[in-house]
Order: structure tokens, then C-alpha cells, then sequence
């Protein structure tokens, strides 16, 4: 067994590098480390299935290594040192580093379920729509200094500039139609820098699909709102589409761009399937938003 130590300097405010996490991962144990850069391109021809891969990045990077994972057999260990970190809040890591390097050390490990479109997988969450524009227009410098929030600060600016877009969504259990501002296909629980997903879990077999009309702002803050407080998907709003489903197909009048993970990653149609329990992972327990509850949605109407 081997341990490997794989870093993205260019991952969050670069505070949280390699040589930070090997002080760290030292006093824990765990000191004979292969240490890597993504950019090498044969880091993983030497990989085996009994390894422990450890990523020092954000969710793109640990979407990369998972994929790693998956394929090898391999497990994987996460240092969240990104903008969003949103893969390690599904796994409840610790917030300690210390207390975080003992974790792996002590080799505790879950698996956890990937989402997989066909040309890649994604941990967290596929947008289409409104829900791409972080990923393809926030700023550099703004992701430095505002960290998570830039997200919702470059939601915000181009809110009112949208009116949406048709497109079809094909679930197990029947398909919705309508003009949506953003669609988002979740295989975790969080999103966006720590934005809950109610009822979801990383490990429940499901992906979560939720689909949002085009609104005027106060209507959708207000939505938006009573899911934060409530913690609840609602049961009806003529706002919020919220479906659970272990596959999912969406078609687009027009081709739109699909972020996964925080990266562009491909253009409509989206097709996702829930591969349960595919990939194993360092942690204790995965998050849960809230116990689900079975058809307690049903399946919403056409719009």
C-alpha cells in the first residue's frame, strides 16, 4: 500500500499547499508520500487498487482524482484546499487539518456514489442554465478575495438578465417540460460553496434534480429563502421543480453549456445515471440534508 500526495497549487487562496499539508500529514503517520502535480501526466501508471490517492485541491481537482479512483480501485483521501469544497462537507470532514491528516492516517473509510454523463463523472452537481455562469464568469481575483460568495455574487449580477430557456426533463418516473432558468443535477448534498440540497446524500443511490422557472428576483429570493430556513423541498411552488431519480436526461431547444464540479464540461443533451456506492472514500460518515421522504413530491406537471 502506498500513498500518494497529488496538489493543485493554483486550487483556493494557495495558502493551503504542499508543503502545508506534508507538515501536517507527517504528524500524523504518514510520512513516505509519492508527491505529484496534476500537470504530470503519468502520475498514475504506478497506481494499485490497495493505494490511497490524496488530493490537496478544490472540488474540480477532487472530481479529477476520483475518476482516478474509480478506474484503479484505488481510494480516496481529500484535503479541501479550494473556493467551494463541496465533496468534503458531503463526507462531514473534519475542519482541523490536523485532526483531518489523523482521519486518513487512521484509513476509516465509506463509499460514496458518482454520477456518471457518459464523456466524465461529477461528485457535487451538473448545471445547465443560470446555474453555469460561476463557473464560467467569475472572476479570478473576485474568487480570492470573496471565496464561496463570489458564486452568488455573479448569480445576482446577471439574475434580471434572463429569461430562460425550454428544455425536457426525462426521469424514472415521467418527464416535465417547461422554460427553466437553471437546471441542476445533483449527486451530493451541497452546492455552490456550502448551499444545501434538502433530503440528499452523496451515498442514497439518488440524484436530485432541481429545476428552477424563470421568476422575477424577489419571487425566486423568496423561494430560495424558505428552502434555506425550511430545509425541506417544497411540496408545490409554481417556482422550483425538486424530482429524485437515479437517472436523469435533459434536452435543450438550443445546445447549452453543462458545468460539472465547478468546470464547462460539455453541451446539451445531459444524460446522468447514479452509479450507488462506485466510489470509495477517507470519512466516518456522509452528510445527510434531512431523512428522505418517499414520493412525498410526486412528479410536477408541465409547464
Amino acid at each position: 500500500m502506498a500513498y500518494w500526495l497529488i496538489c493543485n497549487s493554483r486550487a483556493g487562496d494557495g495558502e493551503r499547499g504542499r508543503d502545508f499539508w506534508l507538515e501536517h500529514l507527517a504528524s500524523a503517520g504518514i510520512r513516505d508520500l509519492h508527491c505529484h502535480d496534476f500537470e504530470e501526466a503519468d502520475w498514475t501508471d504506478n497506481l494499485g487498487a490497495r493505494d490511497t490517492v490524496i488530493v490537496a485541491g478544490g472540488d474540480g481537482s477532487v472530481n479529477r482524482a476520483a475518476a482516478v479512483c474509480r478506474a484503479t480501485g484505488a481510494t480516496l483521501a481529500i484535503l479541501p484546499s479550494g473556493t467551494a469544497n463541496d465533496f468534503a462537507r458531503n463526507l462531514g470532514l473534519p475542519d482541523q487539518p490536523q485532526a483531518l491528516c489523523e482521519l486518513i492516517a487512521s484509513g476509516i473509510t465509506q463509499t460514496v456514489d458518482v454520477a456518471d454523463y457518459g464523456d466524465g463523472i461529477f461528485l457535487n452537481v451538473a448545471h445547465i442554465g443560470m446555474g453555469t455562469l460561476p463557473a464560467r464568469e467569475s472572476r479570478g481575483a473576485e474568487k480570492k478575495i470573496l471565496g464561496r460568495f463570489s458564486y452568488g455574487v455573479e448569480l445576482l449580477r446577471r439574475l434580471n438578465a434572463k429569461r430562460g430557456f425550454r428544455a425536457t426533463i426525462r426521469c424514472d418516473r415521467g418527464v416535465v417540460k417547461g422554460r427553466w432558468l437553471s437546471i441542476a443535477v445533483a449527486s451530493g448534498a451541497f452546492f455552490g460553496g456550502g448551499n444545501e440540497i434538502p433530503e440528499a446524500s452523496a451515498s442514497d443511490g439518488q440524484l436530485d434534480i432541481i429545476a428552477i422557472r424563470p421568476r422575477p428576483i424577489l419571487q425566486l429570493l423568496f423561494t430560495f429563502l424558505m428552502v434555506r430556513l425550511n430545509r425541506q423541498a417544497p411540496q408545490r411552488t409554481s417556482t422550483l421543480v425538486h424530482i429524485k431519480s437515479q437517472r436523469c436526461l435533459v434536452h435543450t431547444g438550443k445546445p447549452k453549456t453543462v458545468t460539472a464540479d465547478g468546470d464547462v464540461v460539455s453541451r446539451t443533451p445531459l444524460n446522468v445515471v447514479c452509479k450507488q456506492g462506485s466510489l470509495r472514500v477517507i470519512g466516518s460518515k456522509v452528510v445527510s440534508t434531512a431523512a428522505n421522504t418517499e414520493d412525498r413530491l410526486g412528479m410536477p406537471g408541465t409547464a
